[in-house]
């Protein structure tokens, strides 16, 4: 299974693109960051952002794309910017028919390093030691990225599982 992580930002928004399967060794294919400057006027940045994702869904060809959710910060302007990112690669991911997941930051942490509440050195250091990495990758959003598409692989199996028991189940209550 070949995941692009994505960790949504206007200013930096982090790709990283990880290749295996749940209980194997995993191998970072890409690891960056597509930036915008902040000066910049909001379209711009938001083209610039799909510029970036679609060069990377290009190079790197995922079957799969793993965003991080949006979840409610303080800072509301904050919030925006990244739901608009975020909404740049669902865009992207599904104008070329490749399936998205959304993870939330905490079970992206849970998944990486078994707490929901790591920090993000504690992320950068089980994404390094994980991907057999010389070194974390540089900015925390790369490293944050490769730490969705980690997650996602890692998930994707039980929680495909999960929804054909549903769907099963809610066959059956519908011939019954």
């Amino acid at each position: 299974m070949r995941v692009l992580g994505v960790d949504p930002g206007l200013t930096r928004c982090g790709v990283g693109v990880v290749e295996g399967v749940a209980g194997r060794p995993l191998t970072m294919i890409g690891v960056g960051v597509v930036r915008t400057p902040a000066d910049a006027d909001l379209g711009h940045r938001l083209v610039a952002i799909e510029q970036g994702i679609e060069q990377w869904l290009d190079e790197h060809r995922p079957e799969f794309v793993a965003v991080e959710r949006v979840f409610s910060q303080h800072n509301v302007r904050t919030v925006m910017g990244t739901a608009q990112a975020s909404a740049v690669a669902l865009l992207c991911a599904s104008r070329r028919g490749i399936p998205v997941a959304l993870h939330t930051p905490s079970e992206v942490k849970a998944a990486v390093t078994g707490s929901g509440r790591a920090d993000k050195a504690q992320v950068g250091a089980m994404v390094t030691r994980l991907l057999r990495l010389s070194a974390p990758p540089k900015p925390a959003d790369a490293a944050d990225a490769l730490a969705l598409a980690i997650c996602h692989i890692w998930r994707a199996p039980a929680q495909n599982r999960l929804q054909q028991a549903v769907a099963l189940h809610t066959s059956k209550g519908r011939t019954a």
